[in-house]
């Protein structure tokens, strides 16, 4: 065989390996086609070619394993087992740009799935190679190094801490500074990632001077970037009043209010979402927010959005109104009861309505005055109808109770507790039966009304174990009437008059 032929034979084998990885990496993007190429072997296929002498071929192996790892959890496991991820470690270091994104795919793909497996590629030394891969000149390497290291962050605060460890933080922070939009996004998202779990990682990355940096992007004009900003400074802002306050002195608001009327509903949700991680600390970080219009804004944004959008801002007036009456009745002049109201009406997922009924117990249940607002909207029944309700979760039946009881017990607007007496159980009915008798002795034109709206008739027909507190109620109630009024009213009377009509004899 002559020099030439030889030749020929060697380049014909090399176009045949990369025709072939191109083929699987085409493949592999398509879901149909994974469990063929998983039963045809075709894992133990590429890693040889993952050592290939030609880079283009070793890359594009790395491609087809990425895309392979991506779609499940076993072709992930398939590749820590086919012990590729030691060698794709390695050959970070010394390999070209497209390589090394290549096998950041592979790793991030590897890594997505569960604590496992990125535990194992921080078993072999993946985050210090992608830690080192965030300090090469070309953004793409960053952007994807950045990436991987997001999907190990995301999964535990162990996992985070050993991101932290290896020193990716600061370098993160750099990133945020770049020019490319995709390389703010992913260092910005893997910031939000790390600082999620605990406070101290938090910190850590507030120490690196994220912060500033992000507050500066609240305004871009890229949507993606201002929902991983906004996810972030939520993250930070969770974890406690020190971490919230540095958020807030960052002076994001209220130029950040603007965000809630933007184009892109995530951006909306991440806004409102860090304003409930502000608010939920103490009346001060509240009452920040609700001097610069979040209040208004907020129940605004409510009512343009539905579903689980709506979650962060119907908890976000909730804590508002916890902390003091003076919130509370902030949140009221803002028109907040009638929009909690159609939150109420309108959704039908249950976590959506507990939450809900959660926010209207906290609004109601300060004074008089926070109750008759939440009944002037009608919202009692509606509490007491989900709470015995047979098809509500047990969570939206015990926020249901709970905040009917809470604001039951404040409650003096008699028109608003008198359709209870008609529906409620015995141990909700005795709260509504005590406000009855604290108000009546007091009021005459309410006992009037209590008369002629049928109010004392069902009081009489409320069957109440003799001694209860239930029945020291009704016999509150019915002092302060006639007793002849009391008698007409009560069960069986009318039959007591026919009798004695029965027996009456004209003189």
């Amino acid at each position: 065989m002559s020099q030439r032929q030889i030749i020929q034979v060697f380049e014909q084998y090399q176009k045949s390996r990369m025709q072939f990885v191109q083929t699987v990496a085409d493949l592999a993007s398509r879901q149909q086609n994974i469990e063929i190429l998983q039963n045809a072997g075709v894992m133990s296929l590429l890693r040889p070619l993952m050592l290939d002498v030609v880079p283009g071929v070793q890359q594009t192996a790395a491609l087809a394993l990425g895309r392979l790892a991506d779609h499940s959890d076993d072709l992930a496991e398939a590749v820590v087992k086919e012990d590729i991820l030691p060698h794709l470690v390695h050959s970070l270091a010394s390999q070209n740009r497209s390589y090394k994104k290549a096998a950041a795919f592979v790793l991030r793909a590897v890594a997505k799935h569960s604590p496992q497996l990125a535990q194992s590629v921080v078993a072999c030394g993946g985050v210090d190679a992608l830690v080192l891969c965030l300090e090469e000149f070309d953004p793409g390497v960053k952007e994807a190094a950045a990436w991987a290291l997001g999907y190990i962050a995301r999964h535990n605060a162990s996992l985070s801490q050993s991101v932290v460890d290896a020193g990716a933080v600061p370098l993160l922070v750099l990133c945020l500074l770049e020019p490319e939009m995709a390389l703010k996004r992913i260092a910005a998202s893997t910031l939000s990632d790390i600082c999620k779990h605990t406070p101290e990682l938090a910190q850590t990355v507030v120490e690196s001077g994220a912060i500033a940096h992000l507050a500066q992007m609240i305004l871009s004009p890229d949507a993606k970037l201002k929902r991983q900003v906004f996810s972030a400074l939520s993250q930070i802002s969770k974890h406690s009043v020190s971490l919230a306050e540095m958020v807030i002195e960052a002076e994001i608001f209220p130029a950040a209010m603007v965000c809630l009327r933007d184009q892109d509903e995530y951006v909306k949700k991440n806004i409102s979402t860090l304003m409930r991680e502000v608010v939920k600390h103490t009346p001060e970080l509240s009452q920040v927010i609700v001097n610069c219009g979040g209040m208004a804004a907020v129940i605004d944004y409510l009512g343009n959005c539905h579903g689980n959008l709506r979650l962060p801002g119907i908890m976000m007036l909730g804590y508002v109104a916890a902390h003091s009456e003076n919130l509370a009745m902030a949140v009221i002049l803002s028109k907040g009861v009638p929009q909690l109201s159609l939150c109420l009406s309108e959704e039908t997922e249950h976590h959506i309505k507990a939450a809900t009924v959660w926010s209207i117990g906290q609004i109601g249940r300060h004074t008089p005055e926070h109750a008759k607002a939440v009944a002037t909207a009608n919202l009692l029944p509606k509490l007491l109808q989900l709470y015995m309700d047979a098809g509500s979760s047990e969570d939206l039946q015990a926020k249901s109770k709970k905040a009917l009881k809470s604001i039951l017990q404040k409650c003096t607007y008699l028109p608003g507790l008198e359709p209870l007496l008609y529906d409620a159980p015995s141990n909700i009915l005795k709260h509504v039966v005590c406000q009855f008798s604290k108000v009546l002795p007091h009021d005459s034109k309410a006992r009037r009304l209590f008369v002629t709206s049928g109010g004392l008739k069902k009081v009489q027909e409320i069957e109440a174990e003799p001694g209860s507190v239930l029945q020291e109620h009704i016999n509150a109630i019915n002092s302060c009437f006639p007793e002849e009024i009391v008698r007409y009213y009560s069960p069986g009377y009318s039959e007591v008059l026919l009798e004695r009509l029965e027996n009456y004899q004209p003189a």
